[in-house]
């Protein structure tokens, strides 16, 4: 495998077609359009479909009949886009059906702007369409997790006949890093057969494919075996990274995508100056790791636990939860598309453990 400078976009796209799906259809929105325009050369080389709908709604209701068929399809859109398809999410994971959503955040709410954010983080792990639903959703920090984590999407949505979200803010689709992709793609383990598929009815019973139950005692079942499903991805599904975690820590920071390289660059920093910091990067973030959140977190040379996300603090509530209460949980959020800089969360991790300190020292004096 040799390595080729690919911007994200480009490469989560390359992924997908090594990952044998060949049915892309999307709406074009900043920052994620290059997946777009790549692909409209891309696909016809490798004998896929490529179409660009009228509309996100449209879009995801294409990815609804394609599905369907059995056939791996996806698509690629930014957060105002993201919302417009909420509807169509919720009838594809009702109607169990595979696919892979890719979300390359950018600032909001409303039309916002079109700079990096993480400020979806409720609307793809909390379900943001209606019904009890959840999506398995990855997060990526690298454009070579990217890719690596963009092909696995879709064995899992295969695997759990569910959508599956890869979400990355607009640096992870507009950096370029080296990556490398397999010679051959190869699953993971074996996949359930797609008995459910409709390929046509001649010679057999029809198929139907729906989310529609008019009794409530069968839509009830329908939606305890989802529950069902989402809890075996809780048991199976778990993914997260540890930096420079240990015993001597003083504090845990918890962040995600690329915000957590910043924030591995200004642990760096800190180690220089005797100041232990620890680094917990979710990948998985439905499910959440919350057990090795809360294994790390109660350390007891932990005095606080750090959320630094860019957003208002969505990621905090999902910590929170994960500590019940052991640590004290704070946020340094920055939103709206600024993206935190490497000093910043140094002299905000020097704050907190100065506080800390002095606290400390007084405590001892009385």
């Amino acid at each position: 495998m040799a390595k080729v400078l690919m911007k994200g976009n480009e490469a989560i796209a390359e992924a997908a077609i090594k990952a044998g799906a060949n049915n892309y259809f999307c709406y074009p929105i900043t920052p994620q359009t290059e997946v777009a325009e790549y692909l409209a050369k891309r696909m016809p080389e490798v004998g896929g479909v490529f179409l660009q709908g009228e509309s996100e709604l449209a879009v995801a209701n294409m990815i609804f009949g394609a599905a369907a068929t059995g056939k791996r399809v996806f698509t690629t859109s930014s957060s105002p886009g993201i919302s417009l398809m909420q509807e169509a999410i919720s009838y594809m994971a009702g109607a169990e059906l595979p696919c892979v959503i890719v979300n390359i955040m950018r600032g909001g709410p409303g039309l916002g702007g079109i700079l990096p954010a993480q400020s979806d983080y409720f609307q793809s792990v909390k379900g943001g369409g209606h019904g009890d639903y959840r999506l398995l959703v990855l997060a990526p920090s690298t454009v070579q997790e990217a890719v690596d984590l963009m092909m696995l999407s879709f064995h899992l949505a295969d695997k759990y006949s569910n959508p599956v979200m890869m979400i990355g803010d607009g640096m992870i689709g507009q950096m370029m890093e080296p990556v490398e992709f397999p010679d051959v793609y190869v699953e993971p383990e074996e996949l359930p057969e797609k008995k459910w598929a409709i390929t046509g009815a001649k010679g057999r019973k029809p198929k139907v494919v729906k989310s529609l139950f008019l009794d409530p005692y069968q839509l009830e079942d329908s939606s305890w075996h989802l529950h069902e499903k989402y809890e075996l991805m809780k048991k199976n599904e778990v993914r997260f990274e540890r930096y420079k975690v240990s015993d001597k820590n003083e504090m845990m920071l918890v962040s995600y995508g690329t915000m957590a390289r910043i924030c591995q660059t200004a642990i760096d920093a800190l180690e220089d100056e005797g100041i232990s910091i620890g680094l917990f990067r979710p990948i998985s973030l439905f499910p959440c790791p919350q057990d090795a959140i809360y294994a790390e977190a109660i350390k007891k040379n932990i005095k606080d636990v750090l959320v630094i996300e860019m957003s208002t603090g969505q990621l905090v509530e999902d910590v929170e939860r994960a500590v019940v209460g052991k640590k004290k949980v704070s946020l340094f959020g920055r939103t709206g598309g600024v993206v935190p800089s490497p000093e910043e969360v140094i002299n905000k991790i020097r704050e907190m453990v100065t506080k800390k300190s002095k606290k400390t020292k007084t405590k001892k004096k009385a």
